[in-house]
């Protein structure tokens, strides 16, 4: 049985920055426990330094029982990796170094078909049996029939790029459930997932005898899976026992607590300081007060050494200020529109100020439908294949979220810098209102890091405040909550509540999708329906693989 302790570890930035210190909390075997904060808390580096990636800094951790871990980067791969690529990531070292060696083999086999080549090979064929390659294969079937519905035989080869995040996601954590690592650390495992994809995840996780540590932003799964929640704020950690449906109440009065002892710890200070005031008066006059005058100075200085209880965390602030403006009544007209190869053609109109809800299946259509809005308010040819018409009214600007962060073109470019270029319809700022920008949404000391090295919250905020500034009066909203904490998420809430425009938004987040009014729906059918409530229950879309 497999667990995980922390003791005391630490993290100080490349620029001097302490991200975190004394984190400590323990992960037993058979519990998910639930490791929650606000963006850029340092979460995912902790989960980094557990998982042997990056060395620890302060402090140490130990565990018993093989570690598997799943990065947050899986669901946005895009680049040349196949299926039995992505599967060797989350398998063992030893296996991922024989299929090296493997591939390597099979290729020089393919060039010269000598005997030491082939001898070669043959070393690699057992290396690769020794390494428990034929038995993964057997666990990778059962895997790729679960995930996408065919064998690994035919799935192996087939590109990464080519599946949906959810699919990505569903893949990597049908190989960590079943596979034999006894501990797991996840690194937000639900997001991309469609909500029967949640529901399937919180069921395992329920069961599951492995010991889970799990980062998510999610409320539905933290209430269903989490039996412990360690939450890393005020550059610490501290562990609620209790589940997510204590949580606040515990954070609250712990924040009650902290600043009871530091009100308590400075009126101490100041009788002290008073005693020390008075006694050097009379120690002036009186030789005899000189020694209380001298023990109460000693007991001061000890007093202040030990220094005041924790400050409560200071409350992250984020504040968009979307406004929109005004458009033609008709935001949206679609007629008899088809997305090739996904859904059937549909009607659909969207009139200003309506918050149209998107829901289904990952695979079915939904990305590429925000994606053609998007384009259709560019004037440029639209790269997302489809018949019929899809336009948008007067005054419509469009601005998209995405759903991955993608922005190859902000490579080594820090948010500042972004902000002060301008781009289309987005004005260029100075650095001072550029930062008063990112400050708005708690990004001020994220300004000069270059955008791939934020957190995943961080560059969803960073997006959203694009969104912002560009102006735009149609919100195209990819999975918007997808990386944002708790308070960033709540913001977006009341910030789209106070939007003036049109919002249409694809989401899996039960909680957020109680925000909006009309829900669209891309059924397993292929048929694209209207709805009053929220349905969550739509499976994949029936289309034939290979």
């Amino acid at each position: 049985m497999g667990y995980l302790e922390a003791a005391g570890l630490g993290h100080v930035l490349a620029d001097g920055r302490e991200l975190f210190h004394d984190v400590s909390f323990r992960v037993p075997a058979g519990e998910t426990v639930a490791l929650i904060g606000d963006n850029g808390a340092g979460k995912t580096t902790l989960l980094r330094t557990l998982a042997g990636e990056i060395p620890a800094q302060q402090g140490s951790f130990r565990s018993q029982g093989a570690v598997a871990v799943m990065p947050q980067f899986i669901g946005s791969l895009r680049d040349d990796r196949t299926v039995r690529d992505l599967l060797l990531t989350v398998a063992p070292p030893s296996l991922r170094a024989a299929a090296a060696f493997l591939d390597a083999a099979e290729l020089a086999m393919m060039e010269a078909d000598d005997e030491p080549t082939q001898l070669r090979y043959a070393q690699a064929l057992v290396d690769w049996g020794e390494a428990g390659g034929y038995d993964y294969e057997v666990l990778w079937d059962t895997v790729t029939v679960a995930a996408l519905g065919i064998p690994f035989q035919a799935a192996q080869y087939r590109a990464v790029a080519t599946l949906s995040g959810g699919e990505q996601k569903r893949l990597v954590l049908e190989a960590l459930l079943r596979g034999p690592a006894e501990l797991l650390l996840l690194d937000e495992p639900d997001n991309y997932l469609d909500v029967p994809g949640k529901r399937w995840l919180e069921e395992q996780l329920a069961q599951t005898r492995q010991g889970v540590l799990l980062i998510t932003h999610d409320r539905e799964v933290l209430s269903r899976t989490a039996g412990q929640v360690v939450t890393l704020e005020g550059g610490t950690a501290w562990t609620h026992g209790g589940g997510f449906a204590t949580w606040g109440e515990a954070r609250e009065a712990r924040w009650q607590r902290a600043a009871e002892l530091r009100q308590r710890w400075s009126e101490k200070h100041e009788q002290l300081k008073d005693l020390v005031r008075t006694l050097r008066q009379q120690s002036s006059i009186s030789d005899e007060m000189a020694s209380r005058y001298h023990a109460a100075q000693t007991r001061l200085a000890k007093f202040e050494a030990v220094g005041p209880p924790p400050a409560p965390p200071r409350r992250q602030r984020v504040a968009p200020d979307l406004r929109g403006g005004r458009t033609g009544v008709r935001a949206i007209t679609c007629r008899d529109l088809e997305l090739s190869g996904l859904m059937r053609p549909f009607d659909l109109e969207v009139f200003f100020g309506d918050r149209i809800c998107v829901l289904g299946s990952n695979g079915s259509g939904k990305s590429h439908f925000l994606r053609l809005l998007d384009e259709a308010g560019g004037g440029a040819a639209a790269t997302v294949a489809h018949t019929g018409e899809c336009r948008l009214g007067a005054r419509v600007r469009p601005g998209l979220f995405a759903q991955t962060h993608r922005h190859p073109e902000w490579a080594g470019r820090t948010p500042a810098d972004i902000l002060g270029g301008g781009e289309g319809d987005r004005a260029g700022l100075d650095l001072e209102r550029a930062m008063s920008a990112l400050s708005r949404y708690g990004l001020a000391g994220a300004g000069r890091q270059n955008f791939e090295t934020l957190s995943g919250g961080q560059q969803a905020r960073f997006q959203i405040l694009l969104l912002e500034l560009a102006g735009a009066t149609l919100l195209l909203l990819d999975e918007p909550t997808d990386n944002l904490d708790l308070i960033s998420a709540e913001a977006l809430e009341q910030a789209l509540a106070a939007f003036t425009g049109t919002v249409v938004a694809v989401t899996h987040d039960r909680w957020f999708a109680r925000v909006f009014s009309r829900f669209l729906v891309f059924r397993a059918d292929g048929r694209v329906t209207e709805a009053d409530e929220p349905v969550w229950d739509e499976g994949r879309v029936g289309r034939v693989r290979s």
